[in-house]
């Protein structure tokens, strides 16, 4: 096939691991197809608590016509035994497969190199491509391998006055229904989200997804305190103590401007989400005001991947440069 319907296939990979995101925990969510006279005859993604892996669910799927197919995978098939499944280099290896190609190479020192390899070794060639959307798709197993910690997204409602809350008396939400839809979306993507004691003791929040279909995706509760957390939930003493949080490896705070600043200050922010109302507030109350959107448009740190209106608010999202 060409480089270009390579590049398509990875992204259909891609799109199709999303499906194990955050139930694959603790392994990454990885996608796989099977393609053969350009036709899809197996596919696959991690599935829940990691296995089977997603090299494994396709090839499961595609029976005998896998022989002569090309497998396209999110990231190197693994090469380490594991008393919960064999080793994918060794399934892929041994499968008749026409071609492989990876989108990812495997940062973990089990696999590093040694899944290609031996999938090579054994007769079958092997295409590494560095490709954009897989790696966004493994942002978070990737995040871990380099840092020991999860991939940090801050979830942020602020008025078009960077305030945190209405004024008293007005409610609960600065946002409407459709961006509130729209974090849960999200929460549901995450393997843990947290908070502050201010917003534990001011909000009692839920932190769960409650959007149907979706609410076993709900993520782990982690309270930002030296301090005991509730019944159910983690205690992680400051920022710098993010590898606690394992085998997390997607986090998402909610927490207040303190807890925000915390996390920001300590360069520990990989993606903002700011969900933007049109009013302003007023008054003396929390505010982040390094995050207006015409301060950050010149910040040298972020650089902005995403503007959607969602109902009457607006979503900006920031990667980390």
């Amino acid at each position: 096939m060409s480089a270009d319907q390579d590049h398509r296939w990875l992204a259909a990979a891609a799109a199709l691991a999303a499906r194990g995101r955050p139930l694959s925990r603790p392994n990454p969510a990885v996608g796989a197809i099977l393609v053969k006279d350009r036709r899809v005859i197996g596919r696959g993604w991690t599935q829940t608590g990691g296995r089977p892996h997603a090299e494994a669910a396709a090839l499961a799927a595609a029976g005998d016509a896998a022989r002569g197919a090309t497998l396209y995978v999110t990231l190197e098939p693994c090469a380490h035994q594991s008393p919960r499944g064999p080793a994918c280099a060794d399934l892929v290896a041994t499968a008749g497969l026409a071609r492989v190609v990876v989108g990812c190479h495997d940062p973990d020192p089990r696999t590093s190199g040694a899944g290609i390899a031996r999938i090579k070794a054994a007769g079958t060639p092997v295409e590494l491509i560095d490709h954009p959307a897989c790696r966004a798709s493994l942002s978070g197993f990737l995040t871990r391998c380099a840092f020991g910690r999860p991939e940090v997204t801050l979830k942020l409602a602020l008025s078009a006055d960077c305030r945190l809350a209405p004024p008293p008396g007005e409610g609960q939400w600065l946002t409407g229904e459709i961006a509130r839809a729209h974090t849960h979306a999200w929460r549901a993507k995450m393997d843990a989200i947290l908070v502050g004691r201010g917003t534990l003791e001011a909000d009692s929040p839920r932190l769960d997804v409650r959007l149907p279909g979706l609410s076993e995706r709900s993520p782990e509760r982690w309270l930002l305190t030296r301090g005991t957390a509730p019944a159910g939930w983690g205690a992680l003493p400051s920022p710098q103590d993010l590898a606690m949080i394992a085998p997390a490896q997607y986090l998402m705070i909610e927490g207040g401007a303190q807890t925000a600043r915390a996390f920001l200050t300590a360069g520990l922010v990989d993606r903002m989400m700011l969900y933007r109302a049109p009013r302003e507030v007023g008054g003396n109350g929390a505010a982040l005001p390094e995050l207006g959107a015409d301060i950050l448009t010149v910040a040298a740190e972020w650089v902005r991947t995403d503007s959607r209106p969602l109902g009457n608010d607006c979503l900006d999202v920031y990667e980390h440069k």
